[in-house]
């Protein structure tokens, strides 16, 4: 097919690329664009540039980016940290026991992977009621935790499989606990795993629009993303404002992924490529 007709893959190439693209590059271009051509002209090249949207986003009397951003940043590193912890010591132990429970248990895990959580969201908020964790910061995590757990486990319980048993062994000969042979020798190991973990479930928790919105609700704070939302008004919508708050609260989590993405196709190809 190739052959006969060679222009068909470099075509399809560039369909797809810019279909990627062009979300991007609005973003880009009316992000230095004046109010009044973003709306007339939203694709033209930002000519001249200029920062009063993005200076814009930091002036405004509610501090609605800064108030984001803060609780983004705790929601999202307290989640990763708590998950790759937890994923961790469960992906071990499943790992290595052969026994009925745990595989019960490691099927019932990945279960939860097939399961949206917006099927959930009702449940998960009148447990949160019950326990006094709405409209809280705490909640929101404890939801990512429990939600995202199951991603974790399935990630570090492969890779643990291609660290030879025999390390684990020889530690216990010399002493060694159960737990130390996990921290101190084990983890270190596992360093694409958690990056790949860190990667995913960061951006994955950044990114979350609807459980911040409907769990913290309107006096639990904002996030990034919901701020977005928020800055579209009813009636009148600033759309200067509205592409600075995307750009900045887009900004983060890229520069968190281009720091980490060195151990990110080795942590996932890890646990697949060996017995």
């Amino acid at each position: 097919m190739d052959k006969r007709a060679p222009w068909i893959r470099p075509v399809v190439a560039l369909i797809v690329t810019a279909a990627f693209f062009l979300p991007l590059y609005l973003v880009l271009a009316n992000v230095f664009k004046n109010g009044d051509d973003i709306t007339t002209s939203p694709a033209s090249l930002p000519l001249p540039p200029t920062l009063d949207n993005l200076t814009n986003v930091f002036d405004r009397p509610d501090n609605l980016f800064v108030n984001g951003l803060i609780n983004s940043v705790t929601i999202t590193l307290l989640s990763i940290v708590i998950l790759t912890v937890v994923s961790a010591m469960l992906g071990h132990y499943l790992a290595r026991s052969r026994s009925h429970a745990a595989r019960i248990t490691m099927l019932f895990l990945l279960a939860g992977l097939m399961i949206p959580p917006q099927v959930i969201l009702v449940p998960v908020t009148d447990i949160l009621q019950l326990t006094g964790m709405m409209a809280t910061l705490q909640g929101l995590v404890a939801f990512n935790v429990g939600y995202y757990v199951p991603f974790g486990v399935f990630v570090f319980s492969g890779f643990i499989r291609t660290v030879p048993l025999e390390l684990e062994e020889s530690a216990a000969m010399d002493g060694a606990g159960r737990w130390r042979t996990f921290w101190q020798v084990v983890f270190p190991l596992l360093r694409p795993a958690t990056v790949s973990v860190l990667i995913f479930l960061g951006v994955w928790i950044w990114n979350d629009f609807l459980n911040p919105l409907i769990i913290l609700g309107p006096a639990g704070g904002t996030t990034v993303t919901v701020g977005v939302y928020r800055a579209i008004g009813e009636h009148q919508t600033n759309y200067g404002q509205v592409f600075g708050l995307m750009f900045l609260a887009a900004l983060p989590v890229l520069i968190f992924y281009l720091l980490l993405q060195r151990h990110f196709v080795k942590g996932l190809t890890g646990g697949a490529v060996k017995g």
